[in-house]
Formats: C-alpha cells, structure tokens, sequence
C-alpha cells in the first residue's frame, strides 16, 4: 500500500456534497490556495539559499499559462483566496501578465482575493500595476529593520530599497 491508497488521503481528495468544492482530511472546505510562480530570487538569504543555489531547469517549471490553467481549475473547484508567491514571485518575467489573466476571477466574483508574499525588494516597480489588478494584500517578508543586519541576512540586499517598495504599495491602494 502506498501512502496514497491511505483512506484519510482519498477522503482528502474525495469532493465535497457541493458541485467542485474540495474538502481536506479534516472535513474543512478547502478555499486557500497558495501557488509558487518561481523557485528563483533576487536575495541569497543565509537561512534559506545555498550560496551556489541550483535552481530548477526552466523545461520543469510550469509556463505562466499552465499556472493560471492550474489555479482556475483549483477556483472552479472552490478555492476562493489564491497567494502568489515564490521564491520572490516578482522576478518571474511576465509575472504581470499572470496576475492580469488572475484577475478575472476577482471581476467575475469567483475570488474573493488575489493576495502576493514578496520580500519587497521590487515591489515599487509593481505595486501600481498589483493595485491596479486587484491585488490588495502584500505580505512582505522582512527579517528585521536594522539595515545592516538585513544586508548580511540577505547577502547585500537593501533595506531602504524594500521599505520604497511598503511606502509606493501603500500608497497605491485600489
């Protein structure tokens, strides 16, 4: 028997009594969904990167337009939260037009929110174009507020660089 012949993990996957909704081993209705666009980012955090990170092949990783696919089917299936988040999600080229062909599902009323973890180091570049897509919740990853602490933490990131970005995000709220 393999752990996916296990009963609690087919009772996970079974679908709830509603049409499309997915109910977890616990009974919960599933609703959050959290979709990872990158394995890559621009930091070299100590706690998190190697300092020679090998990333994954661009071939296995999903396109943008199978992203969306995968998150509509997880909306159409009742998730109504979806994260978009990394590695830093802000890196990934064409990382705006994902968020764009997401958005639907915020204008259709099939999600509730479209939300993005980052670690803000772009994030005055973006925050316009998120505000504008519907994006109203950043999560900010910041390990601390000391400058030069969160320089060696990250390996030469800049802090004053991440809170531009918190300032212009919060400045552009929809």
């Amino acid at each position: 028997m393999t752990p996916y012949d296990a009963p609690s993990m087919q009772a996970a996957m079974r679908p709830a009594k509603a049409p499309g909704a997915m109910i977890d081993g616990f009974g919960r209705k599933v609703t959050y969904l959290r979709v990872s666009v990158t394995d890559r980012c621009d930091l070299r955090c100590v706690y998190c990167m190697a300092e020679h990170m090998r990333f994954l092949p661009k071939a296995e990783v999903l396109t943008l337009e199978e992203l969306d696919r995968v998150a509509s089917v997880f909306v159409s299936l009742g998730v109504r939260k979806l994260r978009l988040t990394g590695g830093e999600p802000l890196v990934r080229k064409g990382f705006l037009t994902l968020v764009e062909s997401l958005s639907r599902h915020l204008d259709s009323g099939a999600l509730d929110e479209l939300t993005l973890t980052t670690n803000g180091t772009r994030l005055a570049e973006f925050a316009p174009d998120l505000a504008r897509l519907g994006v109203v919740r950043i999560n900010v990853s910041m390990d601390t507020l000391k400058a030069d602490l969160f320089e060696r933490l990250t390996r030469g990131g800049d802090l004053a660089k991440v809170q531009a970005g918190i300032a212009t995000a919060q400045a552009t709220k929809r």
